[in-house]
């Protein structure tokens, strides 16, 4: 069991989110700092941006619920042996979209999930640039809050024809193009990072395929959130999602309105 319940835990998780995005905030306000980039063993960049937020989150998740692992994108990979055993776990991508941020279009986030039973429950995606925040505490909905603005009740929409597709700005394959043409889709948006979700999650897209690899802290904060909002994240075909399986690199997937 949690030491809190996650509608206790949810306001300081949402803090912990906006400090980290500040954190990335200061590097990508500055042009020295920015320029700093490094290439990881997979060949992903990694800036500093990423490595401070990754230090927030970690030592913010340690206070607020002692005793409960990290897996993050930019933590020490924790072997299957030891994690197999884990009821329950914080899934982390301290910034989702680092070509996004590298290109300097905005489109990145801070990504928090807690697996239960390799299970996405709650998640927190922010969008530093927009100061804005998509959450779920996996028991009462899920919530957009803009800036300053009052949280409003996230739903999918119920739209079945003229569907408007998600696609990632930075990735496209032939595959995606064939597998959407089964829909009625009449429209796309591309932006990067974890927003595909938000898009899904506030009813202003319908469909999000992806072909090819991602890692699980990409996806399990998004479909938390579109869960609690009224859609789904499965495999191509419909099956569940899995997580904290022995390799952490996702198959395909396929985000719908409906479930």
């Amino acid at each position: 069991m949690l030491p809190i319940p996650l509608p206790t835990l949810l306001p300081g998780l949402l803090q912990l989110a906006k400090e980290a995005g500040r954190a990335i905030m200061q590097v990508y306000n500055q042009p020295a700092s920015f320029t700093q980039v490094t290439l990881k063993s997979d060949q992903s960049p990694l800036t500093q941006a990423d490595q401070a937020a990754h230090d927030i989150i970690a030592a913010g998740l340690a206070a607020l619920t002692p005793g409960v692992p990290v897996l993050s994108e930019e933590g020490k990979l924790v072997p299957y042996e030891e994690r197999r055993t884990w009821e329950f776990y914080w899934c982390v991508d301290p910034l989702d979209g680092t070509k996004e941020f590298i290109g300097r279009n905005g489109e990145f986030t801070v990504n928090i999930a807690l697996i239960v039973n390799n299970v996405p429950i709650a998640g927190i995606i922010y969008a530093p640039v927009t100061d804005e925040l998509y959450y779920t505490d996996g028991q009462n909905g899920a919530y957009k809050q803009a800036g300053t603005k009052a949280e409003e009740k996230l739903q999918v929409s119920g739209k079945t024809e003229k569907l408007v597709v998600v696609k990632s700005r930075s990735h496209s394959t032939p595959e995606e193009i064939t597998f959407l043409e089964q829909f009625p889709v009449a429209t796309e948006i591309r932006i990067g990072s974890s927003l595909k979700f938000c898009l899904i999650a506030e009813g202003k897209a319908q469909l999000y395929f992806r072909h090819g690899p991602t890692m699980e802290w990409d996806t399990a904060a998004g479909q938390a959130i579109l869960a609690q909002a009224g859609g789904q994240l499965t495999s191509p075909t419909g099956e569940p999602f899995q997580y904290n399986k022995p390799s952490l690199v996702n198959g395909s997937f396929l985000c719908t309105s409906w479930q």
